[in-house]
């Protein structure tokens, strides 16, 4: 059991589980009832996506320093109360079931979802390799 972190849209694995999108906004020109069969995702939560705000910062960020101000940030909002017992649930989820979650951005260690993947990992989870 474990919580994969993963691009949306990618194909999917076996032992994948339920695929949950943490992005502002669905996949453009894609039918609602699409998104599960293109690989997209089964759930859209987009609780856990960057505000519009933070996710322009990441998307600018050009350097280590950029990248750290949008990772502070994006950690303050995944702080609140609400944020931070969805992270703490899904923590949990992850010793009893398969599940992942994921952005569209092509590389994980420019994306929300590698904090995401340290911030589910800090609360215990077990996060399976990239």
């Amino acid at each position: 059991m474990a919580v994969r972190i993963l691009r949306l849209g990618s194909p999917r694995v076996a032992g994948e589980g339920l695929r949950i999108g943490t992005v502002r906004r669905p996949p453009r020109g894609v039918p609602k009832t699409e998104f599960a069969a293109q690989d997209w995702y089964d759930v859209w939560y987009p609780n856990l996506a960057p505000s519009v705000e933070t996710m322009k910062l990441g998307q600018a960020a050009a350097t280590p320093s950029q990248w750290t101000a949008f990772a502070k940030r994006y950690r303050a909002e995944m702080g609140t109360p609400e944020n931070s017992r969805t992270l703490d649930l899904l923590a949990a989820l992850s010793h009893h079931s398969d599940f992942s979650v994921g952005c569209y951005c092509a590389e994980e260690a420019h994306c929300h979802r590698s904090v995401l993947r340290e911030l589910l990992a800090e609360r215990g989870a077990r996060v399976a390799p990239a």
